[in-house]
């Protein structure tokens, strides 16, 4: 499972737009335009037991936070240009968005843990994750191209806990379930 933000429609679809006619010149597997989204927290393995509690926290945690404005905007790699394995976009906030963003990501990973989850210890680091590498790859042209892009703003209002379901077959897809969802408060 995973706690995240969803682009707005337009977001999707014109960050969509941008990358359709470049994905044939890279092998990547591309994440599909109704699967991006902006992680707060990565929940490897959510015991039943817990499920009551991590939703019960994370409504509490996320209603206390206000909406904010965020464009896709920049590129990044992961864990670096010259041997990613993800390619994705950046996050383009205002100070007060960028540090709501930042507490939402700290209170969605504490109201994890405090519910019995184990949360990925990874640090945060908001981005889109557009494309996945397989292996460490030289993308540092692909990071220069969605550093070009400049997508349309959407207020981020509302966060879900979503469960991941690997998919079958050769390509392995996973498969998204939206178990929940709240709406950011006041000021949203």
């Amino acid at each position: 499972m995973f706690v995240a933000l969803l682009p707005g429609q337009q977001a999707v679809e014109h960050l969509d737009a941008f990358l359709e006619p470049r994905r044939a010149a890279a092998g990547f597997r591309w994440t599909l335009p109704e699967h991006l989204h902006v992680t707060l927290a990565f929940l490897p393995e959510v015991p039943e037991r817990s499920l009551d509690a991590l939703v019960e926290g994370l409504g509490v945690t996320v209603g206390r936070k206000p909406g904010f404005e965020v464009r896709l905007a920049g590129g990044v790699a992961f864990p670096h240009p010259a041997g990613a394995k993800v390619v994705a976009a950046g996050l383009a906030l205002d100070d007060a968005g960028a540090s709501t963003l930042a507490a939402l990501a700290r209170d969605c990973r504490g109201a994890a843990a405090h519910a019995g989850v184990a949360v990925d210890g990874a640090r945060f680091r908001p981005h889109v994750t557009v494309a996945r590498t397989g292996r460490p790859t030289e993308v540092t042209s692909w990071v220069r191209l969605l550093d070009a892009y400049d997508g349309p703003a959407w207020r981020a209002d509302e966060v879900h806990l979503v469960e991941s379901h690997l998919g079958e077959g050769p390509r392995r897809r996973p498969r998204y379930e939206v178990v929940a969802g709240w709406s950011l408060g006041p000021g949203s």
